[in-house]
């Protein structure tokens, strides 16, 4: 008899074993036959979502610094407006991509150093502006700027130098200014370069995702496994709403504060919010994690397709930057109602979809706060 791995629901329930398939087995939409296991979760995770993901994020980083170097080497409205448009590029794939938080993300300081936020005290303002006034040399050098303070390191410190009070000089030849954003630049491509790499390695992050050991500290089951992917997803939407759409918009009908906003100076605050729904809804739907569950318990992955959806859709509508969007009723109401998909897709995945599966998302860093 042609034997089959039970879908990932069942499977955690009975200790990860292969079963006969039979007359009652259940295809699954988008798979093209039986719901996925575990591990083609996993690895469809990892091959088709993360994987692509930091290798555009490296791409990404790569063009920024040739950007900013042909900025300080010949400067000019032409290559600073390459340099700007390198880094909204950036961010984009940066987008994408940060809310994958596990494995090379975490390890030494690596999501700080690249994105200090939020920043409730403008440390990394304080830092960035002493170090432009100062001329502070060690700043000015990638091998230095990584012993420094992480604020000064990531994608806030380079939007300022880029966007902020006094970047104009950088097209006709502030040179420190411009060593600085090299220093960031490069910095951050070794950085990409690295993760990349890691999830690249066979016997890496991958290994110890697709093999799951008693002996592994983080990750001893395919449950513990599916539970990670499935806490990204809905602690990813939660980070999304708390900490990058509520503190500009107003808590409990406070007034809007459109410099509270990540990226507001670049313009990229909406794209990049975008761009953080869609690695998620990418996620999703490649590795056919909300598949992996019961025929009666399929309209979640459905549900959260069309809220994903929706996000993309008003996320679309808001054309201004945060400022003025805010000031425009019809994109203020967008705003508003990325606020509610947020809170929706949290409800499905965080409760729904796992429940579906039999898992437990856990507590989300943000819980407290």
């Amino acid at each position: 008899m042609r034997r089959l791995l039970i879908p990932l629901a069942a499977m955690l329930a009975a200790l990860i074993l292969p079963c006969a398939a039979g007359e009652g087995d259940q295809a699954q939409p988008g798979g093209g036959g039986a719901a996925p296991t575990a591990e083609q979760v996993v690895s469809l995770a990892i091959s088709e979502a993360i994987r692509p993901g930091f290798d555009g994020y490296a791409a990404a980083t790569a063009d920024l610094a040739t950007a900013v170097g042909a900025a300080c080497a010949a400067p000019s409205d032409a290559t600073l407006a390459a340099a700007r448009e390198a880094f909204g590029a950036t961010v984009i794939a940066w987008s994408r991509i940060e809310l994958y938080r596990l494995g090379p993300l975490l390890e030494n300081n690596r999501a700080e150093a690249i994105l200090f936020w939020p920043d409730r005290k403008g440390i990394a303002l304080k830092q960035v502006q002493a170090a432009l006034v100062q001329h502070d040399e060690t700043a000015a050098s990638a091998t230095t700027l990584v012993r420094k303070s992480v604020a000064m390191q990531g994608f806030g410190a380079l939007e300022f130098i880029l966007f902020g009070n006094g970047a104009e000089a950088l097209a006709t030849g502030d040179e420190y200014r411009c060593r600085y954003a090299l220093a960031i630049a490069t910095l951050q491509q070794g950085t990409a370069a690295a993760m990349a790499a890691e999830w690249a390695d066979p016997a890496g992050i991958s290994q110890r995702l697709l093999a799951p050991s008693d002996t592994d500290p983080e990750y001893r089951s395919y449950r513990e496994v599916a539970e990670e992917l499935t806490g990204l997803l809905a602690h990813g939407v939660e980070l999304i709403r708390d900490q990058r759409l509520l503190p500009f918009l107003g808590r409990d009908g406070a007034a809007p504060k459109p410099k509270s906003a990540l990226f507001w100076r670049s313009g990229m605050t909406v794209p990049s919010i975008a761009a953080n729904f869609a690695g998620l809804a990418d996620l999703l739907q490649r590795s056919r994690l909300a598949e992996a569950t019961a025929a009666e318990n399929l309209w979640v992955g459905n549900g959260a397709g069309f809220e994903f959806s929706n996000a993309a859709r008003a996320a679309a509508l808001v054309t201004d930057p945060v400022e003025a969007a805010l000031a425009d009723p019809r994109q203020k109401q967008a705003l508003d109602y990325l606020v509610i998909v947020s809170r929706s897709l949290d409800t499905l995945l965080g409760e729904n979809l796992a429940a579906a599966l039999g898992l437990s998302v856990g507590f989300s860093s943000l819980d407290g706060d």
